[in-house]
């Protein structure tokens, strides 16, 4: 696998559509994958170029290291989304021509497919709008940080490769892919492109009520109890400029809740008026927790993730880290409150310097 073919892209004025395209004809078996614990982005990228390989008589199958969570199972009418094991899916992908990875951020969070991927020396190209390391394990690198969403870059290769209009499933999932990385068209990173998108799925009768229901109206009561928990335990840092709560396995029992049930808590405290960073530190198990920021866009946060060995968006970032919950959260809140302080006194001496 040799990496690093295409040089990494940063605009879609520079992405070369047509060599990724020149990839996908002259392969016959395809993989499609995404990162662990999928979200809408990765999953809707995966349906959105599915149907066009299909189409276009691919031996295509989306195989993920998670399972499907709940909120999207309307994008899975046909089947598509398998998740991974060994014993049935080993053999196929062994033979695959090319691996497509969505929106990962980092390959090792393909997990086992990682792992597979560098076992047979399979090529790959990631297509995403996450910071990348400039060393990396991708055979072909496009990346796009301006892009809203995966999906939007999906769109645009299906607007660049078909000749037809683009297939009603495809737009469903592309629809999903923007909705959701949007925050509903609500965040900053909404454009018009991602109107345009959503203009284009309206005029093909996509049903963007019916999806919005699925994935942002459809909490069991177990996750709604656990929120309940969250809420009440709420801590304030920096006079409420920082919001931060933890979610321990206890809490998860205690509510009849899974760990799937979280996501989303953290973009809630973030609408409290003036906190501009909600922080969630969740005890995945005993030696390590999973963090999550939000920031409202005034604070940079991808920067504290990858000092704590993640990444992610300049406002919405994350990081797993080893430790117990009580080093954890000692050394992550230090980490964030010395980070706030460090921007607010370079953005007084900033103004005060004009």
């Amino acid at each position: 696998m040799e990496a690093n073919q295409i040089k990494m892209n940063f605009s879609n004025a520079q992405i070369k559509w047509g060599v990724v395209d020149d990839l996908i004809k002259k392969s016959n078996k395809i993989l499609l994958t995404t990162h662990e614990n999928p979200d809408g982005d990765g999953l809707g990228s995966e349906c959105g170029i599915y149907y066009h390989l299909k189409e276009i008589r691919k031996n295509v199958r989306i195989i993920n290291y998670s399972r499907l969570p709940d909120g999207y199972h309307f994008l899975n009418d046909d089947n598509i989304f398998e998740y991974y094991n060994p014993a049935t899916h080993d053999s196929w992908i062994k033979t695959v021509d090319i691996v497509m990875v969505f929106d990962v951020g980092d390959f090792a969070r393909t997990r086992a497919l990682a792992d597979l991927i560098k076992k047979y020396n399979l090529e790959t190209i990631n297509i995403d709008h996450h910071p990348h390391p400039k060393k990396n394990l991708f055979s072909h690198n496009i990346v796009d940080l301006s892009a809203a969403a995966t999906g939007c870059m999906v769109y645009d290769y299906l607007k660049y490769s078909r000749k037809n209009s683009i297939d009603k499933k495809s737009l469903k999932g592309i629809y999903t892919a923007v909705m959701t990385d949007t925050g509903s068209f609500r965040h900053s990173n909404t454009n018009e492109k991602c109107h345009e998108i959503a203009i284009e799925c309206l005029k093909n009768d996509i049903d963007t009520h019916i999806i919005y229901q699925n994935i942002y109206e459809n909490s069991n009561r177990s996750r709604m109890k656990l929120m309940g928990g969250v809420l009440s335990q709420i801590n304030y840092e920096m006079n409420g400029v920082l919001a931060w709560f933890v979610i321990t396995q206890e809490m998860i029992t205690k509510a009849n809740a899974t760990n799937q049930d979280v996501d989303g808590f953290s973009d809630t405290v973030r609408t409290i008026k003036g906190v501009e960073i909600a922080l969630m530190i969740h005890e995945k198990s005993e030696k390590f927790c999973r963090i999550n920021f939000r920031s409202k866009g005034n604070i940079i946060v991808n920067d504290i993730a990858k000092n704590l060995g993640g990444g992610g968006h300049a406002f919405a970032a994350g990081a797993m880290v080893l430790g117990s919950l009580s080093d954890v959260r000692k050394k992550v809140l230090e980490a964030t409150i010395s980070s706030i302080k460090k921007k607010q006194m370079e953005k007084t001496y900033e103004n005060l310097s004009r």
